[in-house]
């Protein structure tokens, strides 16, 4: 039974994903700056009951996106892919492995959305974009780490802790988190 610290009572929606990105930011040590921990609370909630992730082949879906006519509608789809890229690779990394495919599948697949939207977006959404692109791999590990605090889950696999770790490119960044709690779960 939940204590009484452990029970959210934010006063919105946006509060309470906020908390729980700063959740998980804390639990592994990495810090995001303001647009990124913004944009992020924003993409969790704009995606809440979606069933858009159960897109077979994410890499179809990206070059869809690619070839979409107007820049308006490309960016849409591209941010779509990168998002639901982050989202499977951060929340559902099981999904990927049902798949046959590894966590760093979606993290390069998301960091290659957000850089294309980057070269093709203006100044302002560029910097952010290229901001999303660069520390991909740093917003996949704090939704790892708030998927955890579920209790429910039994952690990343090892090639994909691995994999994560690569993909941070920085190992200073998460060398002192835990992606696997008590008797290997998270």
């Amino acid at each position: 039974m939940p204590s009484r610290e452990d029970i959210c009572t934010a006063n919105s929606a946006t509060a309470l994903w906020q908390d729980l990105v700063r959740e998980g930011e804390q639990r592994c040590g990495a810090q995001l700056d303001e647009n990124s921990e913004s944009w992020l609370v924003f993409t969790l909630m704009r995606h809440l009951g979606s069933t858009a992730l159960a897109e077979p082949a994410m890499a179809l879906v990206y070059l869809d996106a690619l070839h979409t006519a107007g820049s308006a509608r490309r960016s849409q789809a591209l941010q779509d892919v990168g998002e639901r890229c982050l989202l499977i690779a951060g929340l559902y990394p099981e999904l990927a492995q049902r798949r046959r495919v590894s966590q760093r599948y979606y993290i390069e697949l998301g960091q290659g959305a957000f850089r294309q939207l980057a070269d093709e977006a203006r100044r302002a959404m560029a910097e952010l974009y290229e901001g999303i692109a660069r520390h991909f791999a740093r917003l996949v590990r704090v939704l790892v780490e708030l998927r955890a605090l579920s209790g429910e889950w039994r952690g990343l696999a090892p090639l994909d802790r691995h994999a994560l770790s690569l993909a941070a490119q920085t190992p200073a960044d998460f060398g002192t988190c835990f992606l696997l709690g008590k008797g290997g779960r998270a």
